[in-house]
């Protein structure tokens, strides 16, 4: 793959739905789809949103290691990154990325105490296409 951050970038923008990996208290993996980020920094940061009091979040306050997996099932291809995710609560990160109809998820407005920001920070990853895998760094 010659230029991962275009690549993998296009994927993220085009898709609706990541795939988001946490470990367990037993320490298995576990995988959740989410709604496509709402916001990204190159490949290296992804922003989502999700509820303060899911599993998840508990998941990830414990054990910070995550993936986000991203599948382009019409040219079946995909991108599995690796790195860490932290639960923000602050007002500035919850309200860089709140939308209008948002509301339906978090009824108490961008304010609501069970409205969060998880903050995907990629270290590596590894991209599947044309039947083959390649593992790339990210910078």
């Amino acid at each position: 793959m010659r230029d991962a951050e275009k690549t993998v970038g296009g994927m993220i923008d085009k898709l609706k739905t990541a795939f988001i990996g946490s470990i367990d208290a037993e320490g298995f993996p576990n995988i959740k789809a989410m709604l496509q980020p709402r916001k990204r920094e190159g490949i290296k940061v992804i922003y989502l949103t999700t509820n303060t009091s899911s599993m998840r979040v508990a998941q990830y306050r414990k054990n910070n290691r995550a993936s986000i997996y991203f599948c382009d099932t019409r040219f079946f291809r995909g991108v599995m990154l690796c790195g860490t995710m932290e639960v923000l609560t602050d007002n500035a990160s919850k309200e860089m990325i709140w939308q209008e109809g948002d509301t339906m998820y978090y009824p108490g407005g961008v304010t609501d105490p069970d409205y969060c920001v998880l903050k995907f920070t990629a270290i590596s990853g590894r991209y599947y296409s044309n039947f083959k895998s390649e593992s790339f760094a990210v910078e």
